[in-house]
């Protein structure tokens, strides 16, 4: 499904600056339906790597092949002038789906994501869990066969973010089609509790320096002990004391 093979990425330098290797000979495998949590510090190349996969970037080195993607950024880009349930159709109708027709879609699915009965309300008027499940619908929706999610839920209070990630675990579980997933995080644990694999960058530029197989079933918990040593050699990768 998804194809990283020494892939190299370069942004050339501002004026009287060195350019900066934000990628370099990164290479990653990423089969149908594996949902893969990809973390590293800041600055390690995480968005660029994502940014490839969805075509939105081209590598100066290397091969990047991926099914169509499509992308969930960190912030949630909510129109604030449309309905919680126009945001979330909008990818139906950029595919030429009339309204009404795509609010019908939308309807079933609100129930499903506990947004039932706030269908009418505009972005400001909405949490920050449910702005984010506004904005992972929309993503859903773009009917492509591979979501990229970039932090999703980063700028979330760590109840809230603890709350979304038991949400998502559930709701990616649930799908009738999965999807294949990469999942940028800087929270281990998160990608512990969400990941079929773990996938760990360096510093800058960004090389895989661990691919960690999770093999636990969904949902799971954080104090599973499976879950607890997945975090340890994660952050020893990452040269973290756990």
């Amino acid at each position: 499904m998804i194809s990283v093979r020494g892939v190299s990425r370069v942004f050339s330098g501002r004026r009287g600056q060195d350019d900066v290797r934000a990628l370099d000979e990164v290479s990653l495998e990423v089969g149908t339906g594996e949902i893969v949590a990809v973390v590293g510090p800041s600055g390690c190349g995480k968005t660029t790597l994502l940014e490839l996969i969805c075509g939105l970037q081209t590598p100066d080195g290397g091969v990047v092949e991926s099914a169509p993607a499509a992308l969930m950024p960190q912030r949630d880009l909510l129109l604030p002038w449309l309905s919680a349930a126009d945001n979330a159709c909008l990818a139906l109708r950029v595919r030429g789906i009339g309204r009404a027709e795509a609010l019908a879609v939308v309807e079933p699915w609100f129930e499903r994501l506990g947004l039932s009965g706030f269908e009418g309300m505009r972005p400001a008027e909405l949490s920050g869990g449910m702005r984010q499940r506004v904005s992972f619908l929309r993503t859903l929706l773009a009917g492509k066969p591979v979501l990229a999610l970039d932090e999703p839920f980063a700028s979330l209070d760590a109840l809230t973010r603890a709350e979304m990630q038991r949400w998502l675990g559930a709701a990616l579980a649930a799908e009738e089609q999965p999807r294949t997933v990469v999942l940028v995080t800087h929270d281990v644990e998160e990608a512990a509790l969400l990941g079929d694999r773990v996938v760990v960058m360096s510093a800058r530029p960004g090389r895989v320096v661990a691919d960690l197989p999770v093999g636990l079933h969904r949902p799971r918990v954080r104090t599973d002990p499976a879950v607890v040593e997945l975090r340890a050699r994660a952050l020893e990768a990452l040269g973290v004391p756990a």
